[in-house]
């Protein structure tokens, strides 16, 4: 169930500021408070959607296909297309998802490495 008190509900409804960078009908974009890159970007659906698994189930295209074309118009607009960038959606508790509204960061701007974390034997 969609939790209407995340931190991204709350930035939706204008309850907590942020710091735009695209806005549309169907997406909002903003600069991560806590970037893990030169260029951090959080890019969300205007929907009530926990995540990649529940957007891509229940939102409709049009929403899903303006949501992909606007990460790539970001991803354009700050000229990370040049050099390289990471788009990341995290889902669920294994994966690291801290805020459940679907989200994905767009990283970029410096060079970020192979890999987002060691792998972990099992």
């Amino acid at each position: 169930m969609y939790d209407q008190n995340n931190i991204f509900a709350k930035i939706l409804r204008g309850d907590i500021p942020c710091q735009k960078v695209y806005e549309d009908t169907h997406v909002l974009a903003f600069h991560d408070l806590h970037p893990k890159a030169a260029a951090h970007i959080l890019v969300i659906p205007k929907g009530a959607y926990c995540s990649l698994d529940d957007f891509s189930a229940n939102a409709t295209p049009e929403e899903i296909g303006t949501f992909f074309a606007t990460v790539g118009q970001i991803a354009r607009a700050l000229n990370l297309h040049k050099e390289g960038y990471r788009i990341l959606a995290n889902h669920g508790t294994f994966a690291g998802q801290e805020v459940p509204h679907f989200h994905v960061h767009i990283l970029g701007g410096n060079a970020l490495g192979p890999l987002i974390c060691p792998h972990v034997s099992t």
